[in-house]
């Protein structure tokens, strides 16, 4: 019960504000123009900033763990070949992109720390999954929105490696990266700062697609919405965490994998397809749906590991 309180505490506001972003917009307060703008500034300043700020805080020189590092990066890209397969029986091929990236890609820097820190006074080797499968996620997302564009007959290589070395996410990941190792730290004052605007990223990039939700759209993408939202949850899970115990891994760090498989599909992919030219429809609604359902599912997988004695 106290897991699925923690759970419902943490997923329930992530729903709230996406519900005040469509009213907002009924009421024409966030209206459509607005919510565009607001996408675009969480893309390119906020979100970067918040990823920034989470990878750049973890000691990663002292934390470093190869064998995790690597069951995070490969169960993540087998996730990713996974969920390009499933996309191949698809029938509306304008969605593909937006259902191969709401498949994989998980809150793992909203839940990851917060969710270990509840159940471990020592959060242990988590950040080692945040800095390894979120800096996969993004540079992932840039190739398959790219690849998978409706309107696009024929992929430009180079634009699409140019977009890369581009991305926001991706450059606040790296600078975090480089300012974790440096043998100093910024001043308070840029940290508060940076903080400061990294703390609106959720908030507003979660208003602005609630603002921009289509439920006559969303009806027309339920079958898919409801298959990416099953592998999100329990699929993936299912698949990886009996591999994850048979090699050794416990307590933090299982459920670090667990949140890496198993949270919701994270409101950054909505922000990304957005601002790379997609619908977003199949996106916000796999958003909405886990996030609504990821409390009870991971209190489920948690109650299983316990009652295994793996955390």
């Amino acid at each position: 019960m106290e897991n699925l309180l923690f759970s419902l505490n943490a997923t329930i506001p992530i729903f709230l504000l996406m519900v005040v972003g469509y009213f907002l917009n009924k009421m024409n307060i966030l209206e459509d123009a607005l919510a565009s703008k607001l996408n675009s500034f969480v893309f390119k300043v906020s979100l970067p900033l918040l990823l920034f700020v989470d990878v750049s805080k973890s000691n990663f020189k002292d934390l470093w763990d190869t064998k995790f590092v690597v069951f995070c990066v490969v169960a993540t890209l087998i996730s990713i070949l996974l969920s390009i397969l499933f996309s191949l029986h698809l029938k509306d091929k304008t969605i593909q992109g937006e259902f191969i990236q709401a498949c994989y890609r998980s809150s793992a820097a909203l839940l990851g720390l917060a969710l270990t820190s509840n159940i471990y006074p020592d959060v242990g080797v988590a950040p080692l999954m945040l800095m390894s499968v979120v800096f996969v996620y993004n540079v992932v997302s840039v190739v398959i929105l790219s690849f998978f564009k409706a309107e696009q007959s024929k992929v430009n290589y180079k634009k699409t490696f140019v977009g890369i070395l581009k991305n926001p996410l991706i450059l606040g990941i790296v600078i975090g990266v480089l300012v974790s190792i440096l043998p100093f730290k910024l001043p308070q004052v840029i940290n508060k700062t940076i903080s400061m605007i990294a703390s609106t990223a959720t908030p507003l990039g979660l208003m602005a697609m609630g603002a921009t939700f289509d439920f006559d759209q969303a009806k027309g993408e339920l079958k898919p919405s409801l298959f990416c939202t099953f592998m999100k949850l329990i699929g993936f899970c299912a698949i990886f965490l009996p591999i994850a115990a048979l090699l050794g891994f416990r307590n933090q760090a299982l459920v670090a994998i667990l949140i890496m498989c198993g949270s919701s599909t994270t409101v950054s992919g909505f922000v990304m397809a957005k601002s790379m030219g997609h619908k977003g429809v199949l996106t916000s609604s796999v958003v909405m749906l886990t996030t609504l359902l990821s409390a009870f599912s991971i209190t489920f997988w948690l109650t299983i590991l316990k009652s295994f004695g793996l955390i």
